[in-house]
């Protein structure tokens, strides 16, 4: 009884942590479908998809800053499990270094695409060397 009883309890856990993430996935599944739809009806009609859809707003800031941001904040997140973590117990440890490792991935990820972000002055006018991309953008 014991064993069925503990069973039961995963299932109960499990089902409470999955149920948001089905939510969320059919959620976005319909409101493709909806989207879909509404395409296929315009294309019909012969209406231009450019009116469908709104322009795509432009990102609050440099996608290199907020790399930079997360990664410095998952590097501190896995020094504090270091840290605070009990140095006999491997679990901790584990997550501490995959947490290092995240960071430390974002990090380098900030810092290369730093070098292929438009810079916000504009360039001089008789300038052909400044119009020039990185050769190295992704």
């Amino acid at each position: 009884m014991g064993e069925l009883l503990k069973g039961i309890t995963v299932f109960v856990i499990f089902l409470g942590m999955s149920s948001p993430l089905l939510i969320i996935g059919l959620v976005y599944y319909f409101m493709k479908r909806l989207e879909h739809k509404q395409i296929l009806a315009a294309i019909e009609k012969g209406t231009p998809l450019s009116e469908l859809r709104p322009p795509k707003k432009k990102q609050n800031g440099a996608l290199w800053i907020r790399s930079l941001t997360f990664g410095v904040a998952m590097i501190i997140i896995g020094w504090s499990f270091l840290i605070v973590g009990p140095s006999n117990n491997s679990e901790i440890q584990v997550v501490a270094v995959i947490f290092l490792g995240i960071g430390v991935a974002w990090l380098i990820r900030g810092i290369l695409y730093r070098k292929c972000q438009p810079q916000s002055q504009p360039p001089a006018k008789n300038d052909t060397e400044s119009k020039k991309k990185p050769d190295s953008c992704f």
